[in-house]
């Protein structure tokens, strides 16, 4: 793993390097450099061989960096951090900070990692991101006691999401209910909240968050053909506004941390009308699917409690699970 990590940070400036350099890097035979290289394919890396002159890849990568993105953090929600940390592979950011031990309350735990073999998305999907492509992040956070509101809570993660990239300058993100990040019809982001403990406290939330920054085309064609919203992208201009990938990664980390402390004393309320703004869904025709049931009607924003408001055949009626699709009109 140390190799590999080692490969790739001598990689990620997209120039060419001779196999000769990496062996003396990586104290390994060119044939083993080789090796090494053609393996980082399995990780997304498109590597280019110059004939006599080595390799590059296709498209440089910006790194993850744990002490920049805690420098670029403000001290409030540093104060409450026991711990940041960035690691290249791991098999789900929030499978780990779960079978970690939760911090106290009122504090905070993140893990960041360049890619995931195993990363999950609403009902067991796979989340899709090649290798330092996207941000793949999770945040782990101790509230004194159930919130209320609490199955709205991924609903206002989105709004602290979105309003962190508009700052940014990303253009109009929208909130797909009840966890896409949408930017121009196209799946920007998707947030997976994981809960545990006593409802009397502590009780634990663990805040998935993907977020696609290059799409390659392997990945937009794999992702439409599972039946997802095709994925899009934030271009070079917002990433660059909001400091490169660490710089967005520390906005993000401090947004979501400022969410879950408000949501401990307000719950979703504050958050609702924000939410309905940017709405995706409201006002078309979608297709609600519950495990094998399927319901077809009109979206028709969220309530109080961050329920779907489909209007079908029997009137409208809140919907609390399920996932949503556009339907074309007939």
């Amino acid at each position: 793993m140390a190799t590999r990590d080692t490969l790739i940070g001598a990689l990620a400036d997209g120039c060419i390097h001779s196999g000769s350099s990496l062996a003396q890097l990586l104290g390994l035979s060119r044939s083993a450099v080789w090796k090494q290289v053609h393996r980082l394919g399995e990780l997304g890396l498109e590597i280019e061989v110059v004939p006599g002159r080595g390799y590059r890849l296709r498209h440089p990568l910006d790194l993850l960096d744990q002490a920049r993105i805690q420098a670029a953090i403000g001290p409030v929600a540093m104060a409450g951090c026991e711990s940041l940390e960035v690691t290249g592979i791991t098999s789900s950011t929030s499978a780990a900070l779960i079978a970690a031990a939760p911090p106290a309350v009122g504090r905070w735990r993140a893990l960041l990692a360049e890619f995931q073999s195993a990363g999950r998305g609403r009902r067991g999907r796979r989340w899709l991101s090649p290798y330092g492509s996207g941000l793949c992040l999770s945040l782990a956070w101790s509230f004194a006691t159930a919130p209320r509101d609490l199955p709205a809570l991924s609903l206002g993660v989105g709004v602290a999401v979105r309003r962190t990239l508009a700052a940014c300058g990303a253009g109009p993100v929208q909130l797909k209910w009840p966890n896409d990040i949408v930017l121009g019809g196209a799946k920007l982001g998707g947030i997976l909240v994981d809960v545990d403990g006593d409802a009397r406290g502590p009780f634990r939330a663990v805040v998935g968050l993907g977020l696609n920054l290059a799409v390659p085309a392997g990945l937009l064609q794999e992702v439409v053909a599972e039946g997802g919203l095709p994925p899009g992208g934030l271009d070079a201009a917002a990433l660059g506004q909001a400091g490169g990938r660490n710089g967005l990664a520390a906005a993000l980390l401090e947004s979501v941390h400022g969410l879950l402390a408000a949501f401990a004393r307000h719950g979703f309320a504050p958050l609702a009308d924000e939410w309905r703004r940017h709405d995706y869904l409201c006002g078309q025709p979608v297709t609600v699917r519950t495990g094998a049931a399927a319901a077809n009607g009109m979206a028709r924003g969220i309530a109080a409690d961050g329920a779907l408001l489909l209007d079908g055949p029997e009137g409208i009626t809140a919907v609390f699970a399920g996932d949503v699709t556009l339907r074309k009109s007939p």
